[in-house]
């Protein structure tokens, strides 16, 4: 995949009161409804952070992706964003649907069309997300950053950003390094029955969709 101009974001977080980064939701708005009100987030002072994959497999995709129209809300692409903007471009549904798309073409016509337009504001997501907080720089991408050093702007295979496993493999088998660059980095992508953090990696996809808990970790 070639490096596009915006694969990368940084965010500056002085602007905030907490910062806030959320695992895989889904389509589970209900229950991130539910989370946020548990720790009395506030949507005029704090921001939220997602690792991507808003979408499918849950009860409530359009809602979902309709957050990203919210001033406190900001999400790196996730695969399943990515498989939606290349289904609508390409009309091969297949990938898409076999992965959880098929709410998409249940969805009665104004509210397609209202999902057309969100999953269309969704190729200006980023692939990678920078925050400055108070207490250190924290790096946000779905799958993984696929370098041993992250640095802002480097090129980097967007595709193993989106689906790479092979680090989070190396974690679990005790076989893992730091990435090298920024204090923190944060992934989801892979369903997992508790957050995984090893060394300065955190894992926090913790299977919502699926009847685990979704992991919300407040930053700063």
């Amino acid at each position: 995949m070639k490096q596009p101009e915006k694969s990368y974001q940084m965010i500056e977080g002085a602007h905030w009161r907490h910062i806030w980064v959320v695992g895989d939701i889904h389509g589970c708005f209900a229950l991130l409804m539910a989370k946020l009100r548990a720790c009395r987030f506030d949507p005029w002072q704090d921001l939220l952070v997602s690792v991507g994959d808003l979408i499918d497999r849950g009860p409530d995709s359009l809602r979902c992706l309709q957050l990203l129209h919210k001033r406190w809300m900001v999400a790196v692409r996730g695969n399943h964003e990515q498989m939606a903007i290349d289904a609508l471009r390409t009309s091969q549904w297949s990938l898409w649907t076999m992965n959880g798309g098929g709410w998409f073409t249940m969805l009665p016509e104004q509210k397609r069309h209202q999902a057309t337009l969100a999953l269309e504001y969704c190729q200006q997501l980023p692939w990678i997300l920078e925050l400055h907080c108070r207490e250190g720089t924290h790096v946000v991408a779905h799958a993984d950053y696929p370098e041993d050093v992250y640095q802002w702007q480097k090129p980097v295979n967007l595709t193993e950003v989106l689906w790479r496993r092979a680090r989070l493999s190396a974690h679990l088998a005790g076989d893992g390094a730091a990435i090298v660059g920024a204090d923190h980095f944060w992934f989801g992508h892979t369903p997992l029955h508790q957050r995984v953090d090893s060394y300065n990696l955190h894992y926090i996809d913790t299977g919502a969709v699926f009847g685990g808990e979704l992991t919300l970790v407040r930053l700063q």
